[in-house]
């Protein structure tokens, strides 16, 4: 997608993405990220120990589980889970701060934590990523050579108790035909950006007397 010209907005938009795994909704965050300036990679809080090639605040806000339970408690989280003992979560604050100077702000995650983040956000934008059909997921699933038929199985009862929820979403994209799927994905979040809600500067420009 070609977006030369594209005018970053005053206020940035909170967008949600989900799917299945094997759909490619990573793939298509990353080309977006690459593609459309002021979009950003929301940056989530762990309890899990730091690891000797990352950054606090670059790669995760690193916190004590004492702390992460503070922020729990104090309702700080847009979403949070609890994954092979560590706790995983996104901030409200840093995420709110980044909105207001511009910047839009992209998450990644699950089904649940989409849930989370609409019920916490009901202003954000939701993107729920679709494979063409079963079949294909489980090919793709397949063609990674990385998991057990138990694991592979596994996988496909999840997705479809997910697919399940797919009505739930602003929008959906069917990732078939990958440059047509990032057209698709990109254009979403372009459009949501071009709102008058985001905008307003234009708006008081062409309007004031």
């Amino acid at each position: 997608m070609n977006i030369n010209g594209w005018k970053v907005p005053k206020k940035g938009a909170l967008f949600v993405v989900t799917g299945p795994s094997g759909t490619g909704k990573t793939t298509l965050v990353r080309q977006a990220l690459s593609n459309i300036p002021s979009i950003y990679f929301s940056i989530s809080a762990t309890t899990r120990p730091i690891r000797h090639t990352e950054t606090d605040g670059v790669d995760y806000h690193f916190l004590s589980e004492e702390q992460f339970q503070q922020h729990i408690q104090s309702g700080d989280f847009f979403e949070w889970a609890e994954v092979y003992g560590n706790f995983y979560g996104t901030l409200k604050k840093p995420v709110e701060e980044a909105l207001q100077r511009g910047k839009s702000i992209l998450l990644d995650i699950d089904i649940q934590g989409a849930r989370q983040v609409k019920q916490n956000a009901p202003k954000c934008t939701s993107i729920f990523i679709l494979p063409p059909d079963l079949e294909t997921l489980e090919q793709r699933l397949r063609s990674r050579k990385t998991d057990s038929e138990e694991i592979i199985q596994k996988r496909m009862r999840e997705s479809k108790e997910q697919l399940r929820g797919c009505g739930e979403f602003d929008f959906l994209v069917i990732n078939d035909v990958l440059e047509g799927a990032h057209d698709c994905f990109q254009s979403i979040l372009i459009a949501e950006l071009s709102k008058k809600e985001f905008r307003l500067d234009w708006v008081e420009h062409f309007t004031k007397k």
